[in-house]
């Protein structure tokens, strides 16, 4: 807002920090605040799940068998969401699954994200016969479903919330290389990096001081749409059986155990499957925002 000082002259608006400057950009994009509002609260249930949970995830109700939600006859306060099977809170198993899909999600991404930027920036700085072999090996990882390959993976390896997410690391890797590669050629050529070469700066530095940092936006934004891979991917491979194992409350898991009742008890299938699908769309939505925020092409 401009200042209108004594002598009659507008004042130059104040200019914005960078957090005010990517919030401005950001909350243009209502989706994006929906679903970081989303996002907010399921980070806040699974923290506090200890606290806010009813019961315990493994607690069983031996009374209580496919109990139907509150609003439904029969139903209850005590089980607000109803009960599965063997008599186990459905709310309750949510909140800590959220907890488990949650860390999972930030484990694939972060580990796939650190090790990503590192092949990337070597393809792209070194190029050569690196370059060279560090992404026909990419190619190779892409020619391949990425879900089918990661059960390939658990498979050898053996069927475990731990082995999961690490195949889940690994075929999310040939992403983030091709992203940082392109954005690394992009940069390699900038005055800065001649600047700094001819100042006598080595390769690490290049790549890690100069570089890297003009190379965050993409990553960033395919870093929140990969949040949302791993957690889907998850949840499949927890369908299947190739994930986290019962009673361990894993929203893939929940499903895979109580498919059978689908059609005379709705509620034990349809709760994990619509926090799946609400917690995958949030975090495209936020994706969507951060990539209006980020791109200074989106910036009019």
């Amino acid at each position: 807002m401009s200042v209108i000082n004594p002598g009659g002259v507008s004042a130059a608006p104040k200019p914005m920090t960078p957090l005010q400057e990517f919030w401005h950009y950001f909350k243009r994009n209502k989706g994006a605040v929906a679903g970081l509002v989303y996002i907010v609260i399921m980070v806040t249930l699974a923290i506090f799940a200890g606290l806010l949970a009813p019961h315990g995830p493994a607690e069983q109700f031996r009374d209580a068998l496919l109990h139907p939600p509150v609003w439904q006859d029969g139903g209850s306060w005590q089980y607000i969401l109803g009960t599965d099977d063997v008599g186990r809170d459905v709310l309750s198993r949510l909140m800590y699954g959220a907890r488990l899909s949650l860390l999972v999600g930030c484990l694939v991404v972060l580990l796939s994200l650190i090790l990503g930027v590192i092949l990337g920036l070597l393809a792209g700085y070194v190029g050569g016969a690196v370059d060279a072999t560090i992404m026909r090996l990419v190619d190779i990882m892409l020619a391949l479903p990425s879900l089918l390959l990661a059960l390939v993976l658990v498979a050898i390896f053996g069927p475990s919330i731990v082995n999961a997410s690490l195949a889940l690391t690994f075929v999310a890797l040939p992403h983030y290389i091709r992203l940082t590669r392109a954005a690394v050629l992009v940069e390699i050529n900038r005055d800065y990096v001649t600047a700094s070469s001819v100042a006598g700066a080595g390769a690490i530095r290049q790549m890690f001081i100069n570089i890297l940092p003009n190379c965050l936006a993409p990553l960033i934004v395919q870093a929140s749409l990969g949040f949302s891979n791993a957690i889907l991917d998850m949840a499949a491979l927890g369908f299947l059986g190739m994930g986290a194992q019962p009673p361990t409350p894993e929203w893939g898991t929940m499903l895979s155990d109580v498919l059978q009742y689908a059609q005379s008890a709705w509620w034990v299938v349809t709760f994990p499957g619509l926090v799946i699908l609400l917690t995958v769309l949030a975090f495209n939505l936020m994706g969507d925002g951060l990539r209006d925020a980020l791109d200074p092409k989106l910036k009019q």
